[in-house]
């Protein structure tokens, strides 16, 4: 099998087997519960080595704003738009 085909696998040729897709592998085969935990503990890893960011309450006051801009944006464009077009109704 050429690399390329194990990304975008063709239709079978005749005679051939149904290609098998990919199972997931790492993070992605493990439930939410496992991967937080191993997240949780590179979290603390990186606060006891001395390299996590931690925001200051500048930073914090920022993300908030934008966070709160970025939303209010799409909800103002959904009331123009008709509930036909995903708007609100």
């Amino acid at each position: 099998m050429l690399k390329d085909e194990q990304h975008h696998p063709q239709s079978p040729k005749q005679g051939e087997k149904e290609p098998h897709l990919k199972s997931p592998r790492g993070f992605a085969a493990m439930n939410r519960d496992r991967q937080r935990e191993i997240a949780s503990i590179g979290g603390r890893a990186a606060h006891e080595k001395g390299t996590a960011h931690e925001f200051t309450s500048e930073e914090a006051r920022e993300a908030g704003r934008k966070g709160g801009q970025a939303s209010g944006v799409s909800r103002s464009a959904a009331k123009l738009r008709g509930p036909d077009q995903g708007g609100a109704s």
